[in-house]
């Protein structure tokens, strides 16, 4: 077994990370949407916990370079991002009552490993590894399909925790320019899942016994072609009588329950692959078009869609004023840095593999750069396996900063 190792977190190592590695300069693009400095930037909330468990709220600055010599002399060991006030958030003392209040805000989603602990045999709580990693997978393609689809977003950033989840940052301005209660109708919308949700637990998504909605219709699709690696073969999640158990309490005929348990219980080796075989031979033999047939058929999609559709945080969603980790920020437990992730590749991405703050540093030594050198680090991450992650980065908001430029054409054009 392989030996872990040591993370190492401590204040010299995150101050070497923040003056040399951390891509302020893109974070600031991504923020912006400009290259001189807006209210989209300059009256932005940041927040800094620092060593010790100490919370610091309502910063703002006006670049990028400010951002940095804050960051440097705090040396906190992680920042958050939250929503452009009507007022720069260091003066909220100073500003009438009633009158600092949130305005913009990305339209986040946070999808956490934990949510999928009913669902999932390999890990359990904090840990995560490449098989239930699936999950997340899933709901990246999910998600990122169905939310381009059904509202015309296009501006979505994906960026992996560090540990065990993946956040979504959508930066269009219509989304940005959501109300509360516009977040909660559409976070409602999306969610299928609660999660922590039990397994055994029935789903209420149908329109009638035969027909989803469009957009669960089109994600089952998809979910089916991943479940039978996933859920049967991989997490082999129906093999104990526990896991059977739960699949049946979601089967709507009695009697297919009754002959299933039967058969299941007298064959305790049979794998998760086979009972869902041996449910399926149950639906076929009703007759097509039959009411037997109809409500098997609706409760296996109901099934895949249980174990499989993304368990969204619905409360990060919902408030402009919430406070979300800012990429590229160092998980103190894994040493990894949060990284974006790119939605078409996704099955690809193997969290373990994630460069760890201090494997970073090492690249730089390697690279050859002296610790006495003067002058400020601006792109050492560019000598290091952090590049394609900030390139990421940086393809995004080269895109926002090229329709803010075609907006303002249009309105010069119109004038």
């Amino acid at each position: 077994m392989a030996v872990k190792e040591a993370v190492d977190t401590s204040p010299e190592v995150m101050l070497a990370f923040y003056r040399r590695l951390y891509p302020f300069k893109s974070l600031f693009n991504w923020l912006n949407h400009e290259h001189a400095p807006t209210r989209r930037f300059t009256h932005r909330e940041f927040a800094f916990t620092l060593q010790g468990d100490v919370y610091l709220r309502y910063n703002s600055f006006n670049t990028a370079e400010e951002l940095k010599k804050q960051v440097c002399q705090l040396n906190p060991t992680r920042f958050e991002i939250g929503p452009v006030y009507s007022a720069r958030p260091k003066d909220k003392k100073t500003v009438r009552p009633g009158m600092f209040t949130p305005l913009q805000r990305e339209l986040v989603f946070d999808i956490d490993m934990t949510d999928y602990d009913p669902v999932r045999t390999c890990c359990s709580g904090a840990d995560i590894c490449r098989r239930c990693w699936a999950f997340i997978s899933a709901a990246v393609q999910v998600l990122h399909t169905s939310i381009r689809e059904q509202f015309g977003y296009e501006n979505l950033l994906w960026v992996y925790s560090g540990r065990r989840g993946i956040h979504l940052w959508i930066s269009d301005k219509e989304a940005m320019e959501l109300t509360d209660d516009q977040r909660k109708a559409l976070v409602s919308w999306m969610t299928v899942i609660h999660g922590g949700q039990e397994s055994s637990k029935k789903l209420n998504v149908r329109l009638n016994a035969r027909s989803l909605p469009a957009s669960l219709q089109t994600a089952v699709e998809h979910l089916a072609t991943i479940f039978p690696e996933v859920v049967l073969s991989d997490q082999n999640l129906f093999a104990s009588e526990d896991g059977y158990e739960a699949l049946l309490e979601q089967i709507p005929d009695s009697q297919v329950v009754t002959s299933l348990r039967k058969t299941w219980s007298a064959n305790p080796s049979r794998s998760s692959e086979d009972k869902w075989l041996d449910l399926k031979a149950q639906a076929k033999k009703f007759e097509k078009g039959s009411s037997q047939r109809t409500n098997l058929t609706a409760a296996m999609e109901d099934i895949i869609l249980h174990y499989t559709y993304p368990r969204i945080d619905a409360e990060v969603s919902k408030h402009r004023n919430h406070l979300l980790k800012a990429p590229f920020c160092v998980h103190p437990k894994t040493g990894r840095v949060c990284v974006p992730v790119d939605p078409l590749h996704i099955d690809e991405f193997n969290p373990e593999s994630v460069p760890t703050v201090g494997q970073l540093l090492k690249e730089l030594d390697t690279a050859g750069r002296s610790e006495g050198e003067v002058g400020e680090h601006h792109s050492d991450w560019e000598k290091t396996s952090l590049k394609p992650y900030v390139d990421i980065l940086d393809k995004h908001a080269l895109r926002l900063m090229e329709q803010v430029r075609l907006e303002k054409r249009e309105q010069d054009v119109s004038w």
